[in-house]
């Protein structure tokens, strides 16, 4: 019963660290245009100082922006960071 208890506790840790090298793959993968690869900001040149202050306190990211890859689609949500 104990070998059981151990084989089953180090199943779950390698399916678990399968999933965090799968993920840090995934992420350390994502590139966007409007995302600085140095820094990891978005590149805010051009942008008014109202979406500016827009994308800092509420986390949107203007209209014109969001076909080119640098948000989610309007189908998958409003495009804000906390999602209220």
């Amino acid at each position: 019963m104990e070998i059981r208890k151990n084989t089953l506790v180090w199943v779950v840790i390698g399916v678990l660290f399968l999933a965090v090298l799968f993920l840090t793959y995934k992420v350390s993968s994502l590139s966007g245009k409007a995302v600085d690869g140095s820094s990891g900001k978005l590149d805010m040149t051009g942008w008014s100082e109202n979406e500016i202050m827009n994308y800092e306190m509420h986390g949107t990211v203007p209209a014109r922006l969001q076909g080119n890859g640098a948000a989610s689609s309007p189908s998958s949500g409003s495009g804000m960071v906390g999602g209220c």
